[in-house]
């Protein structure tokens, strides 16, 4: 279900009920995209099997589901139709199209083939933790988890979302990781990202290494910054911590990923959901006890 997991804080009323929160994201709906629509967003039901639902609640969390659509059109197709359309201007003409001429021959070369261009889905989970007023966005990227609060704003009247920040940087705890100086719950990985300070472009990745070598402690100790680090916690959850405090690559230990449930698997996404909102529940506060809080 979640893989990744930015997070952002919550001010103000929350829906009182799934039922009252699925009427709110109906206003924002996923609609197909149009024949001249490159791109639709829009909430959609999170079990379509058993429910029109748009949200469910378990486990004092919300969990919620967007659709975007795009239609694929490739740079190459438009150019290579542009370029038929630009000789056939020259043999009407006589002479060559004009700069201006040529975006008009391009965006009405586009506004055709659009319609004829496959459409394609993603849909990204959400989750809301109704205490905490915490909600967790299951992508890694900043400019999908950007379209996923602009519809969550389009649903929901008096609802601010901020990224979620600590008094302390994140950094703190990657280094203190690191070096084995942190909580038991917190243990070291097998992944770690680096930065030179004195040139952002300079980097280096290890994946699949035992980090408590010192050749690959120097790095750190002798100026290095680190960026990513892979923790396990409390022995239950694997995953990758970025210096923002992003979450990827995120597994359950021992937890199997191709078993599915064909019988229910509603019970088992409801499960995956309670583990997963639980343990991240007591991940954040462990945060918030080694970084001062949040900002």
């Amino acid at each position: 279900m979640f893989r990744n997991v930015r997070f952002y804080r919550l001010d103000g009323v929350w829906p009182e009920s799934e039922e009252a929160l699925s009427t709110s994201l109906e206003q924002a709906g996923f609609e197909p995209c149009g024949p001249l629509t490159e791109r639709s967003s829009g909430w959609v039901a999170v079990d379509p099997d058993t429910s029109d639902l748009l949200a469910r609640r378990l486990n004092g969390a919300d969990l919620v589901r967007l659709r975007s659509q795009s239609r694929v059109l490739p740079a190459a197709v438009i150019n290579e139709e542009l370029e038929a359309r630009i000789e056939e201007y020259r043999n009407r003409m006589q002479e060559a199209p004009s700069p201006r001429e040529k975006r008009r021959l391009k965006a009405e070369a586009r506004d055709e083939l659009m319609p004829k261009a496959m459409p394609k889905s993603d849909r990204i989970w959400g989750y809301i933790d109704l205490k905490e007023k915490v909600l967790g966005i299951d992508t890694a990227l900043e400019s999908v988890a950007e379209r996923f609060l602009r519809r969550m704003q389009a649903s929901l009247d008096g609802i601010n979302i901020r990224p979620l920040q600590f008094m302390k940087p994140v950094d703190e705890l990657l280094s203190g990781i690191f070096f084995e100086d942190a909580p038991r719950q917190f243990s070291l990985g097998r992944e770690c990202r680096m930065q030179d300070l004195g040139d952002a472009a300079s980097k280096v990745r290890w994946t699949d290494f035992d980090l408590s070598d010192k050749s690959i402690r120097d790095h750190v100790a002798n100026g290095m910054r680190l960026t990513h680090l892979s923790i396990v916690y409390d022995n239950i959850m694997n995953f990758v911590l970025d210096e923002n405090g992003v979450i990827s690559k995120l597994r359950f230990v021992g937890m199997d990923d191709d078993n599915e449930d064909h019988n229910d698997p509603l019970a088992r996404q409801d499960a995956e959901f309670v583990l997963i909102t639980g343990t991240l529940r007591n991940l954040l506060g462990d945060l918030k006890k080694q970084l001062g809080g949040y900002a």
